[in-house]
């Protein structure tokens, strides 16, 4: 089978953007490796203890868990239904939420 013309050039681009993008990473993590050591075990210290009040803090779990329940109904393919008028004692009609006319 024959490949579309132009699908070598444009596998060698993706290839070489994928290295670039594996260098840039290297550099970053070996700059922030050397930044780090310079600074310190007692700037580690105070950093480390800054994030484990922040992580402890009841506003952060509150807003981690407000964030949770948004992304779970974002992704639930389920919808919201809210009954509707009943046409009689056994059938109710439901609609969803972002559908319903108040």
């Amino acid at each position: 089978m024959r490949r579309p013309i132009g699908q070598d050039v444009r596998d060698a681009q993706t290839r070489v953007e994928r290295t670039l993008t594996l260098i840039g990473l290297l550099v970053g993590v070996a700059a922030g490796y050397v930044l780090g050591t310079r600074a310190g075990r007692a700037r580690y210290e105070q950093i480390s203890k800054t994030a484990r009040a922040v992580a402890a803090s009841p506003v952060t779990k509150k807003a981690i868990e407000v964030g949770r329940q948004k992304l779970a109904d974002s992704i639930n393919p389920q919808p919201k239904l809210e009954p509707m008028k009943p046409i009689d004692e056994q059938t109710t009609i439901m609609i969803p939420r972002d559908q319903l006319k108040r």
